[in-house]
């Protein structure tokens, strides 16, 4: 039971820092558009703002898994 809730509690943790970092970067997305920059480049911004928010996302999963504490 013990292991069940504790990847419970990794999800969690996952899903409220994934939503964290959504907002992040949908404002760094609508910054870049108010700026002008967004106009010409929309689509490469978007593929750096995704494959930006991937990475973090997996480092947050894995960093998670291998850190989060056990109490035995």
């Amino acid at each position: 039971m013990n292991q069940a809730l504790r990847a419970v509690a990794i999800f969690l943790e996952v899903a409220a820092l994934t939503g964290i970092l959504y907002c992040i970067l949908s404002g760094v997305r609508l910054m870049a558009f108010d700026l002008g920059i967004g106009t010409k480049y929309s689509k490469p911004i978007m593929l750096f703002l995704a494959a930006a928010g991937i990475v973090v996302v997996i480092f947050f999963i894995s960093h998670l898994s291998v850190f989060y504490p056990t109490y035995d």
